[in-house]
C-alpha cells in the first residue's frame, strides 16, 4: 500500500479541502532542514506546503543545540502560529502542542493516510485521478462518518450500504469492498466494570443470579454482535467486560443493561453497586 504514481501524488501526503491551515490548527509536518535559527518543514496533511519552525518555538525548556530535538525526516505534530497567504507558507510551533493533542492528531493522521492510500490505489485501477478519489470517496466518507477510515470500517460491518449512504458512486463500491476486506481489520475495544451484589437473604445466591441474568439478557438483546464476559472475582464482586469495535455502542448497551440489572436487584432485595474499571 505504498505504491504511488502520477495519479496518486506523493507518498505520505494528504490532499486538504482548504489551501492553507488556520492559525491555531494542529498539523503534521516532516522536518526537511535544521539550522541554528530553526527548521524548515513540509506539512503532510496539507499536501506538502512549506512551513518554518522558529528556534524559539521548539521547546519550553532551554535547548543548547536544536539538533538534539529535531532531525531531518522526523514527523511532528505542530500548531500553526502564522499564515502567509501570498507565499502559501506557515510558521508553526512545537512547544505549544500538548501531549494529548499530539497523540490524537498523529493517530488521526495515520488512520486517514492509510484510508486515503487504499482509496487512491482503488481509484488508480478505475482510471481515476487523485482529485476524483478525494471528491468522490474520501471526503464523502469524512462527511458521513467523521473520518475516511471510520467509513471503511463501517464497510466491514454494513457492506455496500455504508458506501451508498455516504453517497459514494456505484463504480467505486465493489472494488472498494474487495480492497477493504483485504487490507482493513476492525480494532476491537473494551469497557469494563466491577459489579458488587450483596444480600442477607437465605436464598441470596438465587436472587443474585436473577440480577446477573437480567444484565446478560439485556446485553444480548441490545446488540447480538457485542461480545461480553460476566464472571465472579470472589463474592460479592462480579466483573463485566464488553467488547466491540465502537466505544459509543458499548457505552449505550452497558447503560441500558445496568438500568435493567439495577431494577432486578431492587425487586430481589439485592444491594447493587457498579464502578468502572479504567485500564
Amino acid at each position: 500500500m505504498t505504491k504511488y504514481n502520477s495519479l496518486t501524488g506523493d507518498p505520505g501526503m494528504l490532499k486538504p479541502r482548504r489551501e492553507l491551515p488556520a492559525i491555531g490548527e494542529l498539523v503534521v509536518g516532516t522536518i526537511k532542514e535544521v539550522h541554528d535559527f530553526g527548521a524548515y518543514l513540509v506539512i503532510d496533511d496539507y499536501d506538502g506546503i512549506k512551513a518554518f519552525l522558529p528556534w524559539s518555538e521548539v521547546a519550553s525548556r532551554m535547548v543548547r543545540d536544536i539538533r538534539q530535538v529535531l532531525k531531518p525526516g522526523q514527523k511532528h505534530v505542530l500548531k500553526v502560529i502564522r499564515v502567509y497567504k501570498a507565499r502559501k507558507q506557515v510558521d508553526v510551533s512545537l512547544k505549544r502542542v500538548m501531549d494529548g493533542e499530539r497523540r490524537r492528531k498523529m493517530a488521526w493522521f495515520k488512520r486517514t493516510l492509510k484510508a486515503a492510500t487504499l482509496i487512491e490505489m482503488v481509484g488508480e485501477k478505475l482510471g481515476k485521478s487523485r482529485g476524483d478519489a478525494y471528491s468522490e470517496v474520501i471526503w464523502k466518507l469524512e462527511d458521513a462518518y467523521g473520518e475516511p477510515m471510520a467509513g471503511l470500517e463501517q464497510v466491514l460491518i454494513h457492506g455496500r450500504k455504508a458506501l451508498e449512504e455516504a453517497g459514494v458512486p456505484e463504480e467505486w463500491i465493489d472494488p472498494l469492498i474487495e480492497a477493504v476486506k483485504t487490507h482493513i481489520k476492525l480494532k476491537q475495544v473494551r469497557i469494563s466494570g466491577m459489579l458488587i451484589l450483596r444480600t442477607t437473604k437465605p436464598d441470596g445466591i438465587y436472587r443474585i443470579r436473577k440480577v446477573l441474568e437480567a444484565l446478560k439478557n439485556s446485553i444480548a438483546e441490545s446488540n447480538p454482535k457485542i461480545n461480553y464476559r460476566i464472571y465472579s472475582t470472589g463474592a460479592p464482586r462480579y466483573r463485566v467486560d464488553l467488547y466491540s469495535h465502537d466505544y459509543k455502542i458499548l457505552e449505550n448497551v452497558l447503560e441500558k443493561a445496568l438500568e435493567k440489572a439495577q431494577n432486578a436487584a431492587k425487586d430481589a432485595g439485592v444491594e447493587f453497586y457498579f464502578e468502572r474499571i479504567k485500564e
